[in-house]
């Protein structure tokens, strides 16, 4: 989740004694009839995302011009479900024989966000001998929680199926996200019923990266007509899209990075899956950054904070651990 001048939405949960939060943007005006705030409400949401979507357009162009990577391919627009017309974006290493794959789905509150945007994670991540995926998936209000979430899983089952005709190894993929993405990507590694549906397992993919994913948000703040719309107004309905919910031992190895001076997706959320995989012995490694907020997270994989790239220094690391996992080949 993204966007300035909104404020964190307060939760009820708790397992570090502080309150988690989402992002929400300001309350919708009071309509007298029930269908006019409806049609209200969901053109002030696409004409908010196209205005906040026009200015973080011009803020990753700038992002993806100074981000130039030798030794890589890039292969832009592959369709993997021609039925919602989504494509896909593949950035590897030269010649990769092997190599590992992430499939990164990013953020966008759920209502917004382009593939191409996120160029830079793509190159950044293929510079160092890594396949990265970038998908399409539907947005709310076109869809809700599992129109998307089809979508993600149809994603990484395309992946599966293609690896090794783009270099990779379908025992090497692994999915990562941020922010909103973040909650898709481990809800793919949590909850079964997604990959279940193209006979894949959580188990068999090799991890789940997450970069200030949100993981715990039930009970969704009344005043949060996103979230509503998405996971719906029950807590009973919004469980189905929580990933922290499903976390019962058989999930394949995590990798939670989280700045502490996130005020979007606040810190409680990694803390939350973190502790809720240890309690059932759950392989999973949660890394802080301090003084790093929310987009400054994701931004440090191209342009490193202060003193290093720790973050992407970590994910490297983590996929590197794999057994499986090997470096990708180049020409000499």
């Amino acid at each position: 989740m993204s966007g300035k001048g909104r404020k964190p939405l307060r939760n009820s949960s708790r397992h570090d004694g502080r309150q988690l939060a989402t992002v929400t943007f300001m309350p919708l005006p009071i309509f007298p009839r029930p269908w006019l705030s409806r049609i209200a409400g969901t053109l002030l949401l696409s004409g908010l995302a196209l205005l906040l979507a026009g200015c973080e357009a011009t803020l990753f162009a700038g992002l993806n011009a100074t981000n130039a990577r030798k030794d890589i391919v890039e292969q832009h627009g592959i369709v993997f479900d021609a039925t919602h017309a989504l494509s896909l974006d593949v950035y590897a290493p030269t010649r990769a024989e092997h190599a590992p794959i992430v499939v990164f789905f990013y953020g966008g509150t759920w209502v917004r966000g382009e593939r191409a945007w996120y160029r830079f994670v793509g190159t950044t991540l293929a510079a160092h001998g890594v396949i990265t995926m970038i998908p399409d998936y539907r947005k709310y209000p076109q869809v809700k929680l599992d129109g998307f979430m089809q979508d993600a899983a149809e994603a990484v089952a395309w992946t599966h199926a293609h690896a090794a005709e783009i270099g990779g190894s379908p025992d090497d993929v692994f999915v990562m996200g941020h922010s909103a993405g973040g909650q898709i990507a481990a809800l793919l590694a949590t909850d079964p019923q997604w990959l279940g549906g193209h006979g894949l397992k959580p188990t068999e993919l090799a991890g789940f990266i997450g970069l200030a994913g949100c993981y715990d948000f039930v009970p969704v703040p009344q005043d949060d007509p996103i979230m509503l719309g998405v996971f719906g107004s029950t807590a009973e309905q919004q469980r189905r899209g929580q990933p922290v919910s499903y976390v019962h031992g058989a999930e394949p190895p995590m990798l939670l990075l989280q700045g502490t001076d996130d005020s979007e997706v606040e810190p409680s959320n990694a803390i939350s899956l973190y502790r809720a995989t240890q309690a059932v012995h759950g392989d999973t490694t949660l890394r802080t950054y301090p003084g790093v907020g929310h987009e400054a997270l994701l931004f440090s994989l191209s342009r490193p904070l202060r003193g290093g790239a720790p973050a992407l220094s970590d994910i490297l690391a983590f996929i590197a651990a794999h057994p499986h996992a090997k470096a990708a080949t180049h020409a000499p």
